[in-house]
């Protein structure tokens, strides 16, 4: 049989993709990354683990991404919707107890295993989110785990949440199956029209420089668990997406 398409509707008041973030500056791609997503279905599924089977069979297909927005309002006193990137300052390590030996372990350290100099060991992080965005993700999957992907994301075993734990969904993530890709883009698209949104680009799975930009991403998971590993895939950014 056929490997279906999924489609997942990702809609929140925030969202945070992380990519190539380091130390205390975690950053946000402009659309969902592909450990992001498989991440997602992971914890609807209950899979904590490395997954690294999984992971090689998920990893033989793609993954297409339509970004919505709010339409500009015109000739109305309603303002329209915020949409861009809100930047949060978070502390991390503040008010622990250092004498707890438990409650230590979380306070940030030099590489020397002390506290920064002049600091109670707590540190300033900045933190980038994507406000008021929606993501129709199309990808497909073994027709194998198909009924198990379905049945966890209608069903998830764990909290499922678009990027991180402070960014849960505000609509249904599942959408359905599809024979063709094209079907799910249709279906993604009413629902886009529903809401009064308007596709402002699209992410390609593969190289099509002919098409629009070429860039390299390093967000295939190989295995997650302790020891994460990934290796690249290309995309390409279609500014002008087609409705087909």
């Amino acid at each position: 049989m056929t490997n279906p398409f999924l489609l997942l509707w990702l809609e929140a008041p925030i969202q945070s993709w992380g990519f190539e973030s380091r130390y205390g500056r975690r950053d946000t791609l402009d659309f969902p990354t592909r450990s992001g997503v498989l991440g997602l279905i992971c914890c609807a599924r209950g899979a904590g683990g490395r997954e690294a089977s999984w992971l090689a069979e998920m990893g033989k297909f793609g993954q297409n991404v339509l970004c919505f927005q709010q339409k500009p309002r015109h000739n109305s006193f309603e303002p329209a919707t915020a949409n861009g990137r809100l930047l949060d300052f978070q502390m991390v390590g503040n008010g622990y107890i250092s004498s707890d030996p438990w409650q230590n372990l979380m306070i940030p350290k030099t590489v020397e295993g002390k506290k920064p100099t002049g600091s109670n060991g707590s540190k300033l992080t900045y933190r980038y989110y994507l406000q008021n965005m929606a993501f129709a993700v199309i990808m497909q999957i073994p027709h194998e785990l198909g009924e198990d992907i379905v049945h966890s994301l209608q069903y998830p075993h764990w909290n499922i949440y678009l990027g991180r734990k402070c960014c849960p969904p505000s609509d249904i993530v599942y959408r359905g199956l599809f024979v063709t890709n094209s079907e799910a883009k249709s279906v993604a698209f009413e629902i886009a029209s529903k809401k009064e949104l308007e596709c402002t680009k699209e992410i390609l799975e593969g190289s099509f420089p002919d098409q629009g930009e070429v860039v390299t991403l390093h967000d295939v998971p190989v295995q997650f668990g302790f020891e994460k590993l990934y290796r690249d895939r290309q995309v390409t950014i279609l500014n002008e997406p087609s409705t087909s």
